[in-house]
């Protein structure tokens, strides 16, 4: 059996206040589940989100990605942890959408869900995502070389 990876030092009680009072300011009319985020950076300044909904469900925003949104608006690109907590449900994983986000920074993040009643579940974003797509190592876009990509026969 795996070894289970030693947690680095990060205040969890603190990230998970912040999801917590994150997920206060959520917008679920149409799921009623709501959800907060907490992203620490490498800085140590922790960067809220919660989820926002829409009527269009496609444009719906998981509170994850807004986290990940605001830290990068905030010029964080180091990630630390991540804390998701929702009062409506049992301890959520990230989706699929939110998982290739973040591997986009920090593919092995630790994350900790809790949910109601306390209920608590641990992660590495390696674990969910174990094989994130990434652009293929090696490989650049000519355009950004600045070169003009090879003409279609």
């Amino acid at each position: 059996m795996a070894k289970k990876k030693q947690r680095s030092k990060v205040d969890w009680d603190e990230l998970a206040a912040a999801a917590r009072s994150a997920s206060e300011n959520a917008y679920a009319p149409y799921s009623g589940l709501r959800v907060g985020a907490a992203l620490l950076g490498k800085d140590g300044v922790v960067h809220g989100g919660c989820n926002v909904e829409n009527s269009s469900f496609g444009l719906t925003l998981c509170a994850e990605r807004g986290a990940l949104v605001r830290a990068i608006a905030d010029g964080e690109k180091e990630l630390k942890a991540l804390v998701i907590y929702t009062p409506d449900a049992g301890p959520l994983s990230p989706c699929g959408a939110c998982r290739q986000a973040l591997a986009e920074f920090t593919p092995d993040l630790p994350i900790v869900s809790m949910g109601r009643a306390g209920l608590r579940r641990e992660f590495d974003l390696s674990e969910l995502l174990p094989q994130a797509f990434g652009w293929p190592a090696g490989e650049v876009d000519p355009r950004a070389a600045g070169e003009e990509p090879p003409k279609r026969k």
